[in-house]
């Protein structure tokens, strides 16, 4: 944006050189005169110079002064009641200052214009007030500008101005818009405790010394929008009180933005830092936008505060990635970032969540965070890691891991550096730091470790070498439903097991489904008996292999019960396995195989007492024939057969005697007592069935204490 101008002016002839400048003098000319106060006699500049008054208006476009004249034009404006300058509108357009030029605490009460302007000397202005437009663009500053305490109440303007030397506008104030597009700061750049009332713009901008803004305030927009920073870019303590853009910047030394604060929103999109990012201690009120940034050395937030969403989403981090301390109390996203030496990656605090989907991890890790959630979606680690959890939900599916990685709960609050205890305030009231596993799908698990996790809602189908991963500590798993449910006939009861959390949705999904079972559970998908029982088979085996005895059972009664489910197996062998789990719970539940041998035995108790016992003990019988003149007697003993009860069956005698029988069928023994016909069979019966019943008891009680 230009200011107003007078139209071109004539050119002063006096002066030049014609060889070396062909269109002489580029002053413009004084008022009633022929030439520019440069080149003007000196009693006519005299009497120029005594008509001026304080404020006057001034147009010296393209005239060259020295010191001296300089100075003898302040001093014809310097007010006598304050003894400083005053200037009203200030026209130095494609003006050289061959000295110093001193326009120190000069006040310019209309626009000050200095557009192409050449200082060779110091540029002074400090503590000078520009009550209009400060128009510096394309001026070159062939040594230092000094803007120190200067006062800009409105719009200021510096694009594409060339400071040579040391750049001072510390403790400045910019009422309006202050444009420094495409500058060039060839020395140190100083705007330490300036303050910018409205936008600050460095779009382009390029800082070849160290460039300092510490405790500098920025009430508008702060544009450093591909700005190039070849040494230091110091923000410490600044404050951003609207959005702040480094998008594109660069980087090449230390950038320093500890203890900044961002009140809106903070944008470093494709950023490139090639020295330390240190943002420790700084605080983002607002959005933090690092997408696609480059960290070429280590990026450091620690203690870094972020209140709104913080997006590093495809960044990269080439050196450590400090997040020590930091607080996000939205969500973080690092999808696709890469870290490829960040050996810790925390302790930090998050209260929503920490999304690592897409991200690679090039060398071995420690990540520790206290979060509500961690997605890692296929994220990928090409060395051994660490993951320490409190409080928070993890999504792994599809992940990929060719080493040994642990995602572990941490009970005790995280130990930073320091010995201090990391701060969790954004769970106050939070009792159970437990950590849950929402998802394994996709993953290989040759190499992953759980330690004290909550399985209960972990979605496993599809997981490969399942039977290969470790569970340590206390890992627990969702159960089936307690309640007994008298709705139906026969009343049904699901006895406790670990139960996976697709087979909760799978029950809960049928029709007539029990309540108690599962409905909501996330990406579950419509994964059913068939693709359950290979899981339930690779966790048996995982539970096996850990020396879990118990825990292999309920995995191995879930197989059971996927396999009689499943449609993909004859109807006969259906119904055998129904058949076994009815007797005993698939050798698994004592207490039903007793239940079954209990009511065998009063069964055959019951038959035997009504059908099976004689109606009395047969006796024995001697018939012979006594042959005539005193030959040999010949007897043959037989015994009556046994008679079917009749009267009274069910007498004490007779349960005495039917309990004996079924005793000794249940140890496959013959009780010797007198049968009839059909008690013979009844008894047989017993004998193949009471034993078999009894075993599968003596299994299920083996399969729960076994180690």
């Amino acid at each position: 944006m230009s200011t107003s101008e007078p139209p071109p002016w004539p050119h002063c002839a006096h002066g030049a050189d014609p060889a070396a400048n062909p269109v002489g003098c580029r002053g413009v000319h004084v008022p009633g005169h022929t030439a520019c106060l440069a080149h003007l006699a000196d009693t006519d500049r005299d009497a120029y110079l005594a008509n001026l008054t304080p404020g006057a208006n001034i147009d010296h476009r393209g005239t060259t002064f020295t010191d001296s004249l300089l100075d003898a034009l302040l001093n014809a404006l310097r007010d006598p009641a304050t003894g400083y300058t005053r200037l009203g509108h200030a026209g130095f357009q494609s003006a050289t200052f061959e000295d110093n030029a001193g326009f120190g605490s000069a006040t310019f009460e209309d626009n000050a214009v200095f557009e192409s302007a050449t200082f060779k000397g110091h540029a002074v202005f400090e503590s000078a007030t520009f009550k209009g437009h400060a128009g510096f663009q394309s001026a070159t500053f062939e040594r230092d500008a000094r803007f120190g305490s200067a006062t800009f109440k409105d719009h200021v303007w510096f694009q594409s101005a060339t400071f040579k030397g040391d750049t001072r506008f510390w403790s400045a104030t910019f009422k309006g818009d202050a444009r420094f597009g495409s500058a060039t700061f060839e020395g140190d750049a100083r705007f330490g405790s300036a303050t910018f009332e409205g936008d600050a713009w460095f779009g382009s901008a390029t800082f070849e010394g160290d460039a300092r803004f510490g405790s500098a305030t920025f009430e508008g927009d702060a544009w450093f929008g591909s700005a190039t920073f070849e040494r230091d870019a110091r923000f410490e303590w600044a404050t951003f009180k609207s959005d702040a853009g480094f998008e594109s910047a660069t980087f090449k030394g230390h950038a320093g933005f500890e203890s900044a604060t961002f009140e809106s929103r903070a944008g470093f999109e494709s950023a490139t830092f090639k020295g330390d990012a240190g943002f420790e201690s700084a605080t983002f009120e607002g959005h933090a936008w690092f997408q696609s940034a480059t960290f070429e050395r280590d990026a450091r937030f620690g203690s870094a505060t972020f209140k709104d969403h913080a997006w590093f989403q495809s960044a990269t981090f080439k050196g450590h990635a400090w997040f020590q301390s930091a607080t996000f109390e939205r969500d973080a996203w690092f999808q696709s970032a890469t870290f490829k030496e960040a050996d810790q990656f925390g302790p930090l605090v998050c209260a929503q969540r920490v999304v690592l989907s897409g991200a690679v991890f090039g060398g071995p890790v420690t990540l520790s965070f206290a979060a509500r959630r961690l997605e890692c979606r296929r994220t990928r680690w090409s060395s051994t890691a660490e993951i320490r959890l409190r409080y928070a939900t993890v999504d792994f599916a599809h992940a990929v891991f060719e080493y040994p990685l642990t995602i572990a709960a941490e009970p005790d609050p995280f130990v930073l550096t320091d010995g201090r205890q990391l701060a969790e305030d954004p769970f106050p009231s939070a009792p159970d730091p437990g950590v849950q596993v929402a998802s394994l799908r996709g993953v290989d698990a040759a190499h992953l470790v759980l330690s004290d996790l909550d399985l209960s809602e972990c979605l496993f189908t599809g997981t490969v070498h399942l039977d290969q991963l470790r569970l340590e500590g206390a890992c627990t798993f969702d159960t089936a439903p307690p309640a007994v449910h008298w709705r139906r006939w026969p009343p049904v009861r699901f006895t406790a097991r670990r139960v996976l959390a697709e087979e909760h949705h799978w029950r809960a999904s049928q029709p007539g489904a029990m309540r108690g079972w599962n409905v909501a559970v996330l990406g579950a998908g419509r994964t059913g008996p068939l693709q359950l029982a290979p899981v339930y088979r690779a966790l048996r085996k995982a539970f096996e292999d850990g020396k879990h005895e118990p825990g292999a059972a309920d995995f191995y009664y879930g197989e059971m019960e996927m396999r009689r489910h499943a449609d993909d197996i004859p109807r006969s062998e259906r119904g055998l396995l129904t058949a076994y789990w009815a007797l005993s719970g698939y050798g698994l539940r004592a207490s039903r195989a007793l239940a079954w041998l209990g009511a065998a035995m009063v069964l055959t108790i019951v038959l035997l007492m009504a059908f099976g016992l004689a109606q009395d003990t047969p006796k024995q019988t001697a018939t012979g024939t006594v042959p005539a003149g005193k030959g040999k007697v010949t007897f043959e003993i037989d015994k009556d057969d046994p008679q079917n009860p009749t009267g009274n069956r069910f007498t004490g005698q007779r349960f005495e005697k039917a309990l004996n029988v079924t005793l000794n069928s249940v140890v496959f023994r013959s009780s010797g007592q007198d049968l009839t016909t059909a008690g013979t069979y009844i008894e047989m019966a017993s004998r193949l069935t009471e034993p078999v019943l009894l075993g599968l008891a003596v299994l299920a009680v083996r399969n729960r204490v076994k180690r």
